[in-house]
């Protein structure tokens, strides 16, 4: 599992378009700007504690929309899988530069 930080920018990747502008912007200076709460709370003139409720909030809308749609769920899933197959065609010696091309763009579909 991810760790909380890094989840957390996943998610906010997957569903931004999702959020409030006001939810993306909190999270997205908190996580990926990696602003402090006190340095948030004074760029938009209000108290550490609003920022931290708004996060909080916006972290869980994050995990529900993760619960109901299951997007990093299955983009986790794929890479392992793809990441099997890689190495199962290495230990075959079956990977060429065909295959490993192909295996390279489904890397990179998402």
């Amino acid at each position: 599992m991810f760790e909380k930080t890094t989840r957390m920018n996943f998610l906010i990747d997957i569903y931004d378009s999702l959020l409030t502008e006001k939810q993306r912007s909190y999270v997205s200076l908190y996580y990926l700007e990696d602003l402090s709460l006190g340095e948030i709370a004074e760029e938009y003139e209000v108290s550490r504690q609003a920022v931290y409720d708004n996060i909080k909030r916006t972290e869980a809308v994050l995990e529900n929309y993760e619960e109901k749609l299951g997007v990093l769920k299955k983009y986790q899933e794929r890479e392992q899988l793809i990441e099997h197959l890689e190495q199962q065609l290495q230990k075959e010696q079956a990977l060429d530069n065909e295959t490993a091309a192909l295996l390279q763009q489904l890397k990179n579909m998402d």
